[in-house]
């Protein structure tokens, strides 16, 4: 017969466990007092101006090299369908879903939900992604494609947030800068919610 103390440690494993298992996604009225609440710090017109100069910078870049640009899904969807058609050279795409957060603040582990196909051998490869944070996702995904015999690997960022310590990777193309506090929108979700925004906000502190 288990003792007190056992039925007290699976009581606080049980617990733990509920925690784990609540779906953080947003209700429609918390979506809507969060957006209420958060700041505005990049306005819609400012982030359609930074797609087209980061179009440019790559054109200049990759416009002779016929480049396989893998999207990096969900975050870079709306990045992604912004710049593509600015990109007057020849391209193929392909995308990938590898992430550290799901719906959460944090970031965890890695979870490849799809991984570069071999069709990455002997290309050069594009990457988009919506922010660079640490970097820890987007070297992984370097790894991942070096490994399977790209001969080249560019990464462009919507945005790159400031966050005082070094970083396992740096972009070659960043359209903004964003300050340390957790944003959202233009592709970048809070609890799965507010991807479709045209303008960038964050939290207020």
């Amino acid at each position: 017969m288990p003792d007190a103390a056992t039925f007290l440690l699976l009581d606080d494993f049980f617990t733990i466990l509920a925690d784990t298992l609540i779906d953080p996604m947003l209700s429609c009225e918390e979506a809507k007092k969060i957006l209420g609440e958060a700041e505005q710090i990049f306005s819609a017109d400012l982030v359609s101006r930074t797609v087209k100069h980061m179009a440019a910078e790559i054109t200049v870049a990759l416009s002779h090299r016929y480049p396989l640009v893998l999207s990096i899904m969900g975050g870079a969807v709306v990045f992604t369908g912004q710049l593509l058609p600015l990109l007057e050279f020849p391209l193929t795409f392909d995308y990938l879903h590898a992430s550290r957060y799901d719906n959460d603040t944090r970031g965890g582990k890695i979870n490849w939900k799809v991984s570069p196909s071999e069709n990455v051998r002997n290309r050069v490869v594009l990457v988009l992604d919506d922010v660079l944070d640490e970097g820890i996702t987007l070297a992984a995904i370097r790894e991942r494609v070096m490994s399977q015999g790209a001969t080249a690997f560019y990464s462009a960022v919507f945005a790159e947030k400031v966050i005082g310590k070094p970083k396992s990777i740096s972009a070659d193309f960043v359209g903004v800068m964003l300050p340390d506090r957790f944003v959202f929108g233009f592709g970048m979700d809070i609890y799965g919610a507010w991807r479709n925004l045209p303008a960038i906000y964050a939290l207020k502190a």
